[in-house]
């Protein structure tokens, strides 16, 4: 590097890693100011760089750089920040990602939608599934691809120059002023994109995006081997030698292992796919779905159904894809509060027939936040209702995309279960309960009907190259086998913390499953808490009990610091987790759909009783 201040710090911050950097896979929302995300984090880094502070402390009092690794984190920002720094570029314009082909893919998203030419130039090889043909049939973006063999020799171009290159060195850019966006490729970490050149500014807050809505960050035990090379203080490959990470699977049978047990907790023998994370998994299977739409259903509209209020990277997603793909429309699918989600499927599934297009259905089971479950049989009957088109043919079926985050120990697919007839593809976010909250990644499989699908979801999966990292892998392989125990004794916890509440709390409305429910196999270990409010008008009543909800997450937080956090997450291995969907998880959600209510969500492993007597105390002020 050219400063060698810059080295030598960064060694310091390496030898003195706080270990949440590498371990957390979701943050604090009491330090964390999305609006200020990785600025507010490297201004105070920037500053502890000017003071040459390195120590653990300092470094683990900077703020939430994000507030999922998924998008990015500490050592993601580090890297960058560092790789601006011997680029002379702004620390905005560098942004790591997981995969190899999504930066690529982000760039040419941006162009298509504004008309805007595309070539990319490569030395050495294309990402591996980089498939030109697909991405333009499929994806709908146009370019020209050309090998080169030096960079310095790219001629100006009218439109966007993406140059990619492999890289031994990490970060070292050879950049000009025609070419507006280096990728450099890294095998087994992942890729870095600059931006390059004032009039690619725009470019930088879409490339984030579908880093956050398509794909994932570096993740922390990459962008830690990528910090070792640049500073040379390690070449390895091997993943960073942390309790947390160690795992006694042997590495050859680590997929194997994944796929064993997602088989047997699913009940189906269809091979799952694994990604980088749940909306990682989510965009191969849509794009997956629309390239088999494309091929068998030449010229019908496609429709993707998603309730308004769901969680918000599953709208804002499928809102992205009907954006750039021509053909696709998004409707919406009211589920819970005063709509029945099996009446809705039935009303909207009947209009579409009408309109002889496709329907895919993405739809959680419990849904997130109300931890509602609809009447399983009356859903069947919706999904598997004969219909016609106006000219008498048989309606094209739907695709029911299950979102079972919540519950993933319940059986949707096996022989003779409830949707074993419907077309069906159930997937799972893996920072909940598949890891336990150790790695963001995430699978999905089939029941029989709907095993023609898989296929085409792997290919995107791979194209987009949002496979799981052998760290990821390893990870799964090691908490899977224990998902369903935990799973069960997390809902016992939550089910006596909610039974308490009712108790002590009556006026409160509580949004958990039945215990008939529970005995049907939705065990979740997530609910939701509507507080009592005063007030003499609705607005005084809002506010009263969004003041309230505060309260109640600040004394839990700060009463039981061990245990209670701040969070989004659930599914962990210990601990309780406090959020308000309307401020987190429904970040880009309609502001009328939102839910300013709290979600509790509980691990198998806390102290209950502890969680009782602050609960009791602050029902005392109120």
């Amino acid at each position: 590097m050219e400063s060698n201040k810059t080295v030598k710090y960064i060694e310091g911050v390496l030898e003195n890693l706080p270990p949440d950097w590498l371990n957390l896979t979701t943050h604090r929302l009491d330090i964390y100011e999305e609006e200020l995300a990785k600025t507010q984090f490297l201004s105070q880094f920037e500053k502890l760089y000017q003071d040459n502070n390195t120590t653990t402390a300092a470094l683990n009092n900077l703020p939430t750089a994000y507030d999922y690794i998924r998008l990015g984190h500490p050592l993601s920002s580090v890297l960058e920040w560092a790789i601006a720094e011997q680029n002379k570029l702004k620390a905005e314009n560098v942004i790591s990602f997981s995969s190899k082909t999504m930066p690529i893919l982000a760039v040419l998203r941006k162009n298509a939608l504004e008309g805007r030419d595309t070539q990319i130039l490569y030395k050495g090889e294309l990402p591996e599934g980089f498939d030109a043909d697909v991405v333009r049939r499929i994806y709908g973006y146009d370019f020209d691809v050309k090998q080169v063999d030096d960079a310095s020799a790219i001629a100006a171009f009218n439109g966007s120059t993406i140059f990619i290159s492999q890289e031994d060195t990490v970060g070292d850019f050879n950049l000009n002023s025609n070419i507006d966006f280096f990728i450099g490729l890294y095998p087994k970490l992942g890729s870095i994109i600059a931006v390059n050149g004032a009039q690619n500014q725009p470019y930088i807050a879409a490339i984030q995006h579908v880093r956050r809505r398509e794909s994932i960050a570096m993740t922390p035990a990459n962008a830690l081997i990528a910090l070792q090379r640049l500073t040379e203080t390690s070449d390895s490959d091997a993943s960073p030698n942390n309790d947390s990470h160690s795992t006694s699977v042997a590495p050859s049978d680590t997929n194997k292992l994944v796929l064993d047990a997602i088989q047997k907790i699913t009940d189906t023998d269809v091979n799952a796919v694994v990604g980088s994370s749940g909306l990682s998994i989510q965009y191969a299977i849509v794009m997956g779905l629309i390239h088999h739409a494309l091929v068998n259903h030449k010229g019908k509209s496609i429709k993707i159904l998603v309730p308004p209020n769901c969680y918000g990277g599953t709208n804002d997603q499928a809102r992205r894809v009907a954006t750039s793909v021509a053909n696709v429309v998004v409707v919406d699918l009211p589920v819970d509060g005063d709509n029945d989600m099996a009446q809705s499927i039935d009303r909207i599934l009947d209009e579409i027939a009408n309109q002889d297009a496709i329907p895919y259905i993405i739809a959680e089971i419990p849904t997130n936040p109300r931890v509602e479950v609809p009447d399983m049989q009356k859903l069947k009957a919706a999904l598997t209702k004969v219909r016609k088109t106006p000219r008498g043919k048989l309606a094209i079926a739907p695709v029911f995309i299950l979102d079972q985050t919540f519950c993933p120990n319940t059986n949707f697919l096996g022989e003779g279960e409830v949707l074993s007839n419907v077309n069906t593809i159930t997937y799972v976010s893996g920072s909940k309960f598949p890891s336990g909250g150790k790695c963001t990644a995430g699978y999905c499989t089939s029941n029989k009907k709907a095993e023609r699908y898989m296929e085409k979801i792997a290919l995107h999966l791979r194209l987009c190259d949002n496979e799981a990292t052998a760290l990821q892998q390893e990870i799964l392989a090691t908490q899977l086998p224990t998902m369903n125990q935990r799973i069960e004794d997390a809902y016992l916890n939550t089910r006596a913390f909610v039974d308490f509440i009712k108790e002590t709390l009556p006026e409160a409305k509580i949004n958990f499953v039945s215990k008939e429910l529970a005995a049907k196999g939705f065990t979740p270990s997530v609910f939701s808490l509507d507080l009592p409010t005063k007030g003499n008008t609705a607005e005084e009543k809002e506010s009263y009990k969004r003041a309230l909800n505060h309260k109640l997450i600040h004394l839990m937080i700060t009463e039981i610091p061990h245990e209670s956090k701040y969070c989004v997450s659930y599914g962990q291995l210990k601990g309780c987790y406090w959020t308000i969907p309307a401020t987190s998880t429904q970040g880009t959600t309609k502001e009328g759909d939102k839910d300013y209510i709290a979600r509790v969500a509980l691990s198998p492993d806390m102290d209950l009783e502890l969680h009782k007597k602050v609960f009791l105390d602050f029902v005392a002020t109120i």
